[in-house]
């Protein structure tokens, strides 16, 4: 697990200081100096601040906010862009329009040099590359933030694609990492809408993604239950994963040859079939959400391969979605009742999907479900995108104040970019069509004798424990009611600002009082006569008044700055 150590002072800050500096000027570049103010960041590296604020910046006023985000993110690097790309499906934490634009993230890096891969590999696996393959490609296919792909065959003629690990990335993320804690203390310490959100938690749970996304081992584990999942299917392909090659920091993987979806020109010239195609990729991807719970997060075009005989293969396995039975009946339900324009029972699955403090009014909530089904729905069905569908519920949920969890929004993204890529293949494709079997599966399975059975046992078992818990439980209450030891907590809300506003007056009227006492001081000695002197008038003294002089000032600018005298 990477270190992130809590940078509670400026010492802590100043031990990675070129990096700090580095993020504060990008952020000062693309107009977020504003935020930066707010966070009185000023105080800590009030040396540097005249560099950053007098330094060329490019003019963004023309960018959004959310495109100044991107562009900023991508500049600070390989940390930074995963965060925003894990951020992108996190709708929960941050506004949608952010959302889509992070999800635009280029993770494209230029690749490292071979002696550098060759130092990784020979860490990594105990050899070099060139006593582990019979052949090594010097020059590799690909490469990112966090590793690149290079061609090698296997001593026994297999060709194989083999990611290594950027050398020193773990470093580079854990100093991004102690950083970026830092500055999320600051954001829960002086922005009152971001205590609620806790950002400090949100790094560190981004920590343990990335420590996750950095372990090829996982990968392996992600191909390998894919894998599982699909056999015997013909339909589809998934590279093997050759673990006697492979480490936390080498993946080794069947090298397969094959046309990328995105090149559209190839598969409509060459012996392909797109609307097979389209249809294909449709019905697996329902499989992995309907039926396996496990689905590939990431199938843009550039992420899946086709072979000869409409034959599928997915490629680069590090995000993967998860949705539970659930969840998937719920979003069956969901999808059910849009079909059949039930707005009620819409509403009904929309609330059963999200989270949110209390319920909305459910009476203009169907009310506005019933207007969405009239706006989009009423058309043929080649017309109706899934994907344009579900991202207008999705507006709607959150104008009602109800946060989608993350693994149904990266299933959402899923199925939008399955279809955009059929849409391509075949003009007449319709995705709904192609779900309709899957969900009404899930409908009937519901009612399934031995679904009905298993529930009711395990409902059976659950409330044979309860009862058996209660008197255990009750005693409990009564012995901590007898001893005096029954607490009841009080939790207060809304009340960080006042305390850091009163932080800051006692703060300030004790510097007033030092100041205060240093005039007196000073004036008594001046008075005194105390040597050495200079014109008649003691050294120290007049040192007192030109310490004091300062400190007054340095007061009133402080208190200018920030608008309150």
């Amino acid at each position: 697990m990477f270190s992130i150590r809590q940078l509670t002072g400026v010492g802590r800050t100043y031990l990675h200081l070129n990096r700090y500096r580095q993020i504060l000027q990008v952020f000062f570049k693309y107009g977020f100096d504003e935020l930066l103010d707010v966070l009185k960041i000023d105080q800590l590296v009030e040396f540097g601040r005249q560099k950053f604020s007098s330094s060329r910046r490019e003019r963004v006023e023309s960018l959004s906010g959310p495109e100044r985000l991107r562009l900023a993110l991508e500049e600070l690097g390989p940390t930074f862009i995963k965060l925003g790309q894990i951020l992108s499906t996190r709708p929960d934490l941050i506004p949608l329009p952010f959302a889509a634009e992070l999800a635009r993230l280029q993770d494209q890096v230029p690749p490292f040099p071979y002696p550098e891969a060759a130092e990784a590999i020979r860490n990594a696996l105990g050899k070099g590359p060139e006593e582990i393959f019979s052949k090594f490609e010097k020059k590799p296919l690909a490469a990112a933030s966090i590793g690149q792909v290079h061609r090698a065959v296997l001593p026994d003629g297999t060709e194989v694609a083999v990611k290594v690990r950027r050398p020193g990335i773990r470093k580079t993320i854990e100093i991004d990492l102690e950083i970026m804690n830092y500055l999320a203390g600051l954001m829960e310490r002086h922005l009152t809408e971001f205590q609620i959100i806790q950002p400090q938690r949100i790094v560190r749970e981004f920590a343990r993604t990335l420590e996750e996304e950095i372990d090829y081992t996982v990968e392996a584990g992600h191909v390998e239950r894919f894998a599982d999942q699909f056999q015997g299917r013909e339909e589809i392909v998934v590279p093997r994963v050759y673990r006697d090659f492979s480490s936390d920091g080498v993946l080794t993987l069947e090298h397969i040859d094959g046309v990328k979806a995105s090149n559209l020109d190839k598969l409509r010239g060459g012996d392909y079939d797109c609307r097979v195609l389209a249809e294909r990729g449709a019905d697996l991807m329902m499989a992995q959400i309907f039926e396996y719970g496990f689905f590939h997060a990431d199938p843009h075009p550039g992420n899946i391969f086709i072979l000869p005989e409409n034959i599928i293969c997915y490629l680069d396995f590090g995000m993967m979605g998860r949705i539970n039975r659930e969840e998937r009946e719920r979003f069956a339900d969901l999808l059910l009742a849009v079909v059949r324009k039930d707005e009620s029972r819409a509403a009904e699955a929309i609330l059963e999907l999200t989270e949110h403090d209390g319920d909305p009014d459910r009476g203009r909530f169907e009310r506005e479900i019933g207007a969405f089904i009239d706006r989009y729905l009423y058309r043929p069905l080649k017309d109706i995108k899934m994907g344009e569908v579900l991202q207008k519920l999705l507006d709607l949920a959150v104008s009602f104040q109800l946060t989608i969890k993350p693994n149904l929004y990266l299933m959402m993204k899923a199925i939008s970019q399955v279809e955009s890529l059929g849409t391509e293949l075949d003009p007449e494709f319709e995705i709904i069509s192609r779900a309709r079997p899957f969900v009404e599966r899930i409908q009937w399975a519901r009612f399934h004798p031995k679904r009905l059975a298993e529930e009711l046992f395990a409902s059976g078992t659950d409330l044979i424990s309860l009862i058996q818990d209660i008197p255990a439980e009750f005693r409990s209450i009564l012995r901590q009611t007898r001893a005096g030891k029954l607490n009841i907590v009080f939790q207060h809300r809304g009340l960080e600002k006042l305390r850091t506003t009163l932080d800051q007056t006692g703060n300030r009227v004790a510097y007033a009082i030092v100041l205060a006492a240093l005039i007196v001081g000073s004036s008594l000695v001046v008075l005194s006569g105390i040597p050495p002197t200079w014109n008649n008038i003691p050294l120290i003294g007049l040192i007192g008044f030109l310490v004091a002089g300062l400190m007054g000032f340095w007061l009133l600018v402080t208190i200018l700055k920030h608008g309150k005298m």
